[in-house]
């Protein structure tokens, strides 16, 4: 299954329902969420910074990922980017690949 990063930033909204609901609600919500696209959460992390929490996202493909991705974003209390996770194993298939490529200007 492939796996996606998603980080999460919430807004003042966002902030104030984590304030009020706690973390353990949000991760039992997202893992809903995942399992109703015919994922998994592998884990989830809170953080401070420029996000506010990354959670590794087993899906079943990357139609699946976009879905939870909107839906998410479309709640308008958090906004998450999901970024596609590569395996050393498909970096080695890629690099095996012959690319002809001019750079502007070459």
């Amino acid at each position: 299954m492939p796996k996606f990063l998603a980080k999460a930033r919430y807004n003042a909204e966002g902030a104030r329902a984590l304030m009020k609901e706690g973390g353990s609600s949000r991760v039992a919500a997202v893992t809903k969420a995942a399992k109703a696209i015919g994922g998994k959460i592998e884990s989830f992390y809170f953080a401070y910074g420029g996000a506010d929490a990354f959670v590794i996202v087993d899906a079943p493909n990357e139609a699946a990922a976009l879905a939870l991705s909107l839906a998410v974003n479309a709640s308008g209390s958090v906004t998450l980017e999901m970024v596609p996770l590569i395996t050393p194993k498909q970096m080695d298939d890629a690099a095996k690949v012959t690319v002809k490529y001019r750079a502007p200007g070459a």
